[in-house]
């Protein structure tokens, strides 16, 4: 009965095939590493591109909420106008902190024309390009967004706004 030879038989043998393997490693990490650190840089990129956008949507619904409040106002213009630019205040107050170059607009307009309704909207915006969370990365920046934005509309009865 002939046992079949093993490298233990032939130390000479193993020896070079562990030789020749010595760099195996070192390509084979090279060649992997790449696609890894792309696929962790784009689960945090976008994680964070999720909390501003979680933070724009909260920002417009707080300044919506301000919109109810009562502002010192003359005519029910100047008090849609005054609730506007309150509306504006408390939303930029919520994202200071977070996302300090976003932006808000704030209108006053009839909801429509046939219930008599105003209505209060605010829009947030974030100017993702120009201000990144993240530091981008060439030709993985395609993918990423050029502003981040959000509203939210409040309706307002006529009656009770001045």
């Amino acid at each position: 009965m002939r046992l079949s030879t093993t490298r233990s038989m032939n130390p000479q043998k193993g020896l070079a095939l562990a030789h020749r393997q010595r760099g195996a490693t070192a390509v084979e990490f090279a060649l992997v590493f790449p696609l890894f650190f792309t696929i962790v840089y784009m689960i945090i990129t976008f994680s964070l591109m999720m909390v501003a956008q979680q933070n724009l949507t909260l920002a417009a619904e707080e300044g919506a909420r301000a919109a109810l409040n009562y502002q010192p106002n003359t005519s029910l213009q100047s008090a849609l106008t005054n609730r506007a630019a309150a509306a504006c205040v408390a939303a930029q107050a919520v994202v200071a902190s977070i996302v300090s170059a976003a932006t808000c607009t704030s209108t006053a307009s009839a909801c429509s024309p046939s219930n008599g309704m105003q209505c209060v909207q605010v829009a947030m915006a974030y100017d993702y390009q120009n201000h990144p969370i993240v530091p981008s990365i060439a030709l993985l920046n395609i993918t990423l967004p050029k502003t981040l934005t959000s509203s939210a509309t409040v309706q307002l009865n006529p009656e009770n706004i001045q």
